[in-house]
């Protein structure tokens, strides 16, 4: 713990991350506490919704069991979801597959097309509503412990460091935030949630958390072409035998479609270009066709939990627990997580309040895990646990097969023909040594439908201070030039989807260097998932800074 002076403020319970866990979490106390429970939630975007990107067709289960009221609410759900599709793209074509051969939990009839950020700032307005303290533009840069080592609170606003880390002429030390209990609520791979996952041992005899990269664009397009509610997923082309991942098209409200490309972050070849994938997609003539004529207003980037039922961490520890995403709880054939996330928020907040009821504090609520582990997560996660695993042995054919027929066989029978399989490597170990491939030569962007990587990322709104230090930290700055551009051709400055990391040379090509330039970094993590040394640690910046996001 840090030895440096702060102020401190005590509440009942602190909440990191105003995502949907989160909230849920927030809302859910004062609703069964009322004035008499005092709930904080710290947000380290500039304001609620800044950092949430998500697809999203949102099954709204979650919602229903924590304001069941919420349309007469005004939630925004507004696009239900009217038309389902399925294409299998080639080169040059796409084959439609039927949907009477899916599983029923493909089936997305009664979900919406909506903006997580929007749903977010709703959520925050409903809390606020009930008395909980919403802090935007607050990192947690800390977790502060008791004298047991449980945890006792968080640290928050720090702001004002020189470069080097030392303090600033305006440094601001933050405060400690102490609750009873803390609830990690942070999203995919969170800087705290990673440090509690180490100290207390979380994923001990669980399997690697596998991870996604999701890029999406937001479009606006000729109204003659658009679909409102319609939902298209799409496998196959680009990616073939490169990697997993496909994409997803979704006809939202005022002719705006959202377009996504996810690409599993456990391909092998360092060569891959995750970002340049999802340009070549919009060249496709099923997709160019849909864009031709309109125009991209919002971009950005996300890693995705991929894992599912067998790599999800024990979700307590001293003093608090994991939410949501921070566990990783994304049914990945649904390639949906937000509902889970809402439960989670609901059921730790059931939890916590009964503790708190009871006198206690500091300790581990055991009745959210129990929750979890056997209620309507469990029943959403334990049936398509083995897709994953299928996929990364077999590919896209036998995934389809064993995965389809697992599915089918749940849904009828419960339990799985397969039992739990388990997924081997995690996605740093999966990549390849460079020696086995050859570089891959991508199509420039055409500046109509495909374009670079920073000209995308101004679409972002990102923004970081230049004056602070790097929130990208290296374990070892030796190793980046000297042990990964030998070995696998340094795969950061093709795999971060927002052109943070470049190897720069003499003009003869001497004196390679590692820069980083994190003022362009939109917070996706996929340097600290798929760096091979695993010598890149994302962590917070500054309250406010990263992307801004208007209705991702």
């Amino acid at each position: 713990m840090s030895q440096i002076e702060r102020e401190t403020m005590d509440v009942d319970v602190v909440i990191v991350g105003a995502g949907p866990a989160g909230l849920s979490a927030a809302i859910r106390l004062k609703q069964l506490g009322g004035d008499d429970m005092n709930v904080v939630v710290l947000e380290k975007g500039s304001e609620v919704g800044a950092h949430i990107l998500s697809g999203a067709v949102l099954d709204p289960s979650g919602l229903d069991a924590l304001i069941p009221d919420w349309k007469a609410k005004g939630a925004p759900l507004n696009t239900p979801v009217t038309d389902d599709r399925f294409l299998l793209l080639g080169e040059n074509g796409d084959v439609k597959i039927p949907n009477f051969p899916m599983p029923p939990l493909m089936n997305n009839h009664g979900n919406y097309i909506v903006s997580m950020g929007n749903v977010c700032r709703w959520m925050a307005e409903q809390a606020e509503e009930l008395g909980v303290e919403v802090f935007p533009g607050m990192s947690c840069s800390e977790l502060v412990y008791g004298d047991n080592g449980e945890v006792v609170g968080v640290v928050a606003g720090e702001f004002g460091k020189n470069p080097d880390g030392t303090p600033g002429e305006g440094y601001e030390p933050g405060m400690e935030l102490r609750g009873k209990y803390v609830l990690l609520a942070e999203g995919v791979r969170g800087s705290l949630s990673k440090v509690a996952i180490n100290k207390y041992g979380l994923a001990e005899g669980r399997e690697p958390q596998k991870y996604g990269l999701g890029m999406k664009e937001i479009w606006e397009i000729d109204p003659a072409k658009h679909k409102e509610g319609t939902v298209t997923h799409t496998m196959g082309w680009p990616l073939g035998n490169n990697a997993g991942g496909g994409s997803f098209i979704y006809h939202a409200e005022n002719n705006q479609i959202f377009i996504g490309f996810v690409v599993h972050l456990n391909y092998q070849n360092p060569y891959l270009r995750p970002y340049q994938e999802f340009q070549r997609l919009k060249h496709h003539p099923a997709v160019a066709e849909l864009l031709e004529g309109g125009k991209r207003v919002a971009y950005g980037a996300r890693a995705i939990t991929e894992g599912g039922w067998q790599s999800m961490p024990k979700l307590t520890f001293p003093g608090g627990a994991l939410l949501g995403c921070s566990a990783g709880m994304v049914n990945l054939p649904r390639i949906k997580g937000n509902h889970n996330a809402m439960l989670s928020g609901k059921a730790a907040a059931e939890a916590v309040f009964a503790a708190i009821g009871e006198g206690r504090q500091g300790d581990e609520v055991a009745a959210y895990e129990e929750d979890v582990r056997t209620g309507p997560i469990a029943a959403d996660l334990k049936p398509v646990r083995n897709v994953k695993p299928l996929w990364s042995r077999y590919g896209l054919w036998g995934s389809l097969a064993l995965g389809g027929a697992d599915m089918w066989f749940s849904s009828i029978f419960g339990g799985t023909l397969l039992g739990t399989l388990g997924h081997g490597k995690n996605d740093a170990e999966a990549t390849r040594r460079a020696r086995h491939y050859e570089p891959i030569e991508y199509p420039k962007p055409d500046g109509k439908l495909s374009f670079d990587r920073l000209t995308n990322v101004s679409f972002a709104n990102t923004n970081h201070a230049e004056s602070q230090p790097c929130h990208l930290q290296l374990k070892d700055p030796e190793i980046p030039i000297g042990w990964t551009l030998p070995k696998f051709a340094e795969p950061a400055q093709r795999y971060c989807p927002a052109g943070v990391y470049e190897v720069v040379s003499d003009d003869d090509g001497s004196n390679p260097r590692f820069v980083i330039n994190f003022q362009n970094c939109v917070h996706c993590k996929t340097c600290d998932i798929k760096d091979p040394p695993q010598n890149i640690n994302w962590t917070t910046p500054q309250g406010g800074d990263g992307p801004n996001y208007p209705n991702m």
